[in-house]
């Protein structure tokens, strides 16, 4: 046994000694070579590289010299502090764009185009993620033009799988790229709704963790919103297809982005009306005619496009309800009704943490009907959340979250009922609610009465005797009905 041992450890050490040395002939080789010529030799090994491990091993190793030829030629950080990088000038990165598009659309096995992808993209902690990063928002946009979709597939395992830090850059790049620079064009990124239903998935998901309303520049533009509400009321399932396809484990990575972007479009529905008005806020100004004049055009600019927007997030919050009364069909399915939940527990702490200081820092302004709309989007969200199972938490867990909100009577509501079925009836299917409501918070339970005994049983009496048959009455005439009178109604004064 220890023979064998020894042997196996002695071929792993040979084999290690080959690959090093075969990784520094090569090294040497392409160090001769110009810059776009030397990238293309680099991927032309990793595929040979990686076809070779996946035909012995379902999980390739990815050795540290493969990364270090990935990070030296092709995003040229120098392994060596004394030589001087070999930069691409913009056409020869175009040029490496398009014979990664090409190589990606040809690559007939997923398994190799998803082993070099992450080995290309994947954050190492390092110094070249920034010419990563930069690189592969210039790819995906591209995979976007022209329609890629097995880039957009490797993109949306990409985002799955990484740190959301990382996810939220690529996802600023796409709507810097089809929201800002130029006009229109939102056009092409809306056609891959029916591309790559799993990259739209993942899209929206980074897109709500980057637009996080927390400030006047992190609310969404209207093209990027106006396109995932339409994505969304086409195809409400399109939030659940990274969780439909994805095994659940018990500990999900962490710092990565949800497995939907249900948390985020929440957020958005319930907050969206005050982080708007807090948006058109006018700034005081010095008492001057154009100062003033100028307050008064920004306000009503603001109005205007609140105005135009709130519509698309009373559209997006009736979808979402749609798919949160769904979730349960799908949990039940996976068998994970009643011990996962896609929508935390944290999430809701946080958004109410959220919506109480908007409500603090907005309270001069007239926000009685904006604070009125957030609260009811909250309950509703949170009645269907809980009902549907999406959401696992009580309302004895709610009540004090909530208490620091303003009243709200439909939140109040749905905080004190109505209850579960007690356990007689347990047969019922779940989210089943009665018809029963307990009392109001404020309110005690009434105590129950004890039961009265019961009365004696009185004996019969005889059946009294018969009445002579009266004489029929002579009859009236019948009273006309005039539908044209009115009643004659008089009040009590």
């Amino acid at each position: 046994m220890e023979q064998q041992t020894q042997r196996r450890t002695k071929r792993k050490s040979d084999n290690n000694k080959y690959s090093k040395d075969a990784m520094s002939d090569m090294r040497h080789s392409l160090l001769r070579r110009d810059a776009l010529s030397a990238a293309k030799e680099v991927l032309y090994h990793l595929d040979i590289y990686f076809s070779s491990q996946l035909q012995n091993a379902s999980v390739p190793n990815v050795e540290k010299g493969t990364i270090e030829l990935v990070e030296e030629f092709i995003f040229h950080v120098p392994k060596e502090r004394n030589v001087q990088p070999k930069r691409l000038n913009s056409l020869q990165e175009l040029q490496l764009l398009e014979i990664m598009c090409s190589y990606f659309q040809e690559q007939s096995k997923d398994a190799v185009r998803q082993i070099i992808f992450s080995t290309l993209f994947s954050p190492q902690g390092n110094k070249a993620d920034d010419s990563r990063l930069a690189m592969l928002g210039k790819l995906v946009s591209m995979a976007v033009a022209v329609c890629r979709v097995p880039i957009l597939e490797c993109a949306a395992s990409w985002l799955q799988r990484t740190h959301a830090v990382y996810c939220v850059r690529l996802a600023r790049v796409l709507v810097d790229d089809y929201c800002s620079l130029v006009p229109m064009s939102i056009q092409t990124l809306k056609q891959i709704f029916s591309a790559s239903p799993r990259f739209c998935c993942q899209f929206i998901t980074a897109v709500t963790a980057l637009y996080d309303l927390s400030t006047d520049d992190l609310i969404p533009p209207h093209d990027l919103l106006e396109m995932i509400v339409d994505w969304i009321f086409e195809d409400p399932r399109l939030t659940l297809v990274t969780f439909l396809n994805t095994p659940i484990v018990a500990n999900l990575p962490l710092g990565c982005l949800e497995l939907t972007p249900l948390a985020g479009l929440v957020r958005w529905c319930v907050e969206s009306p005050l982080s708007y008005k807090r948006n058109r806020k006018p700034s005081l100004s010095n008492g001057h005619g154009a100062s003033s004049k100028l307050s008064s055009e920004g306000v009503g600019e603001g109005e205007g496009e609140v105005d135009s927007q709130q519509p698309l997030y009373s559209k997006l919050h009736l979808s979402v309800l749609q798919i949160l009364m769904m979730v349960q069909v799908h949990l039940a399915e996976k068998d994970l009704y009643g011990c996962f939940g896609l929508l935390m527990f944290e999430h809701v702490v946080q958004l109410v943490e959220e919506l109480s200081r908007l409500v603090e820092e907005l309270n001069p302004l007239n926000t009685a009907r904006e604070t009125e709309l957030s609260l009811d989007r909250l309950a509703q969200s949170l009645q269907v959340a809980m009902a549907s199972g999406a959401l696992l938490c009580s309302r004895e867990d709610l009540r004090p979250l909530c208490s620091r909100l303003p009243h709200n009577n439909l939140l109040q509501l749905v905080l004190s009922g109505p209850v579960q079925q007690p356990a007689p009836h347990a047969a019922l299917p779940p989210g089943f609610y009665p018809h029963i409501h307990t009392p109001p918070l404020s309110y005690p339970a009434l105590p129950v009465h004890p039961a009265h005994p019961a009365l004696p049983v009185h004996p019969t009496h005889s059946a009294l005797p018969a009445h002579p048959t009266h004489s029929a009455h002579p009859t009236h005439p019948a009273q006309t009905f005039l539908p044209g009178m009115a009643f004659p109604y008089r009040p009590i004064r």
